[in-house]
């Protein structure tokens, strides 16, 4: 990729039609220590029911880091998220049969004339609203289970489903009321009107589902990770994957761990020269796990501050959450426990380890336990820990939390400072959490 003019700055609003990889065009280069402002369309629902997309969300174009190179990390604060969208919908889904071939997110075909990833027009509103544009057919692959609308207020720190009645007239006003950006190309979600369980108050906390890095081979923006991946797997579409060692070409950019918000750090890794940062799938709000499969997507603006991190060469990204986020035995100690434990150490004639600091190591894979123990073997490799002390590190002074069933989760534990030194993360540790 040729070297593009380094801005301190960079502003992008053009998004690929479901797919990350290092083929997509990429939108321009940020300098090492500067900033990238985002406007993203919804993710999720948009793009499913949008037959021309090759994953199941609408990323930005992949953004050159200056200094960035295969083997080096990229840390991202995230300063600012910005919820644009007055409403949404969600809920569980259902497969429309024949809509597809291999996977209703990827493989998408007209069920009347098959025509593949067929171009489509909006007629009305309700399920049947979307067409190919070929033969007039219902040509959208997903529908709702069980699903509702929400409309938040002005300052989005709640929201409330709608009945029937609100969801359709949201319904048509959808563009505007999901505040979809110019460039988008998807089909707004709200046209659906579901109405499901009215008059329920909901908290918002917005973060973003899918960030991170591009992975050296192309895949569909959905897949990026080691549950959805498992779709992949023996798929005789244009992506499919031969076996589960492909998949770990992977960078786990689409995690939906409710924790990457504004005020957190996500460290991801480098597989191609210059990093190919993406940001997408902006959610209002989701409970740990994302039970339904799917939550509030939303358009948004985000800004994120980036500083390459050299020769830390991850498998899979590290999170630095807002204090608030951490459990409690993996927040970082009180002056008052300090002196109770040296107090105790005294007693003892123990050496306290007294440095530490609260990182998440994230995994992912097929199941959760699949998951748990790709985030062993990240945290092992990254730390120079076996297994065992890394499970007894976690048990002691952490755990793991479920950020997306059926496999992604997140890895606490306390880590001795000086082994954060080495892998060179102890400066964005301590600034996290004023240590």
């Amino acid at each position: 990729m040729a070297q593009r003019k380094v801005k301190q700055e960079l502003s992008v609003d053009q998004y690929t039609l479901g797919l990350v990889g290092p083929d997509q065009t990429w939108a321009g280069t940020v300098a090492d220590g500067g900033t990238i402002k985002t406007h993203t369309p919804p993710a999720c629902w948009g793009p499913m029911i949008t037959p021309e997309f090759r994953g199941g969300h609408e990323v930005t174009q992949p953004i050159e880091v200056e200094n960035a190179e295969a083997g080096d990390a990229i840390a991202l604060k995230i300063k600012n998220i910005d919820v644009t969208s007055v409403a949404t919908s969600t809920g569980s889904m259902v497969e429309r049969e024949g809509a597809f071939g291999d996977d209703p997110f990827v493989d998408h075909t007209c069920p009347e004339c098959g025509a593949e990833w067929p171009e489509s027009v909006v007629e009305g509103v309700g399920e049947e609203a979307i067409k190919c544009a070929n033969c007039g057919a219902n040509a959208s692959s997903f529908g709702f289970e069980y699903g509702y609308t929400v409309a938040f207020d002005e300052n989005r720190t709640v929201g409330l489903t709608m009945d029937a009645e609100a969801a359709d007239d949201l319904a048509n006003q959808a563009d505007e009321a999901m505040a979809l950006p110019e460039n988008s190309r998807q089909h707004p979600i709200l046209l659906y009107k579901p109405s499901k369980m009215p008059g329920t108050l909901g908290r918002l906390r917005p973060f973003i589902g899918n960030i991170g890095t591009t992975p050296p081979v192309e895949l569909p923006d959905s897949h990026n990770a080691g549950d959805f991946g498992q779709f992949l797997i023996g798929a005789q579409h244009d992506w499919g994957l031969p076996d589960e060692q492909a998949l770990g070409e992977r960078t786990d950019g689409h995690m939906d761990i409710n924790a990457v918000r504004e005020g957190a750090v996500l460290i991801c890794p480098v597989k191609v020269d210059g990093g190919g940062v993406y940001v997408g799938d902006l959610h209002a709000n989701q409970g740990d796990g994302e039970l339904s499969l799917h939550t509030t997507d939303v358009s948004g603006r985000t800004e994120l501050a980036v500083e390459v991190i050299e020769d830390l060469d991850i498998d899979g990204p590290l999170l630095l959450p807002n204090e608030e986020d951490l459990p409690y035995i993996s927040r970082p100690y009180t002056d008052d426990e300090r002196e109770t434990g040296q107090a105790l150490a005294e007693e003892y004639g123990v050496e306290m380890v007294e440095d530490t600091g609260p990182i998440q190591v994230i995994g992912s894979g097929a199941t959760i336990n699949d998951a748990t123990e790709n985030a062993f073997d990240r945290a092992g490799a990254m730390l120079d820990m076996t297994e065992g002390e890394v499970r007894s590190r976690c048990t002691f002074t952490g755990g793991v939390q479920i950020g997306r069933l059926p496999g992604v989760v997140q890895l606490d534990l306390l880590v001795p400072m000086d082994r954060l030194e080495d892998c060179g993360l102890a400066h964005l540790v301590r600034e996290q959490y004023d240590l």
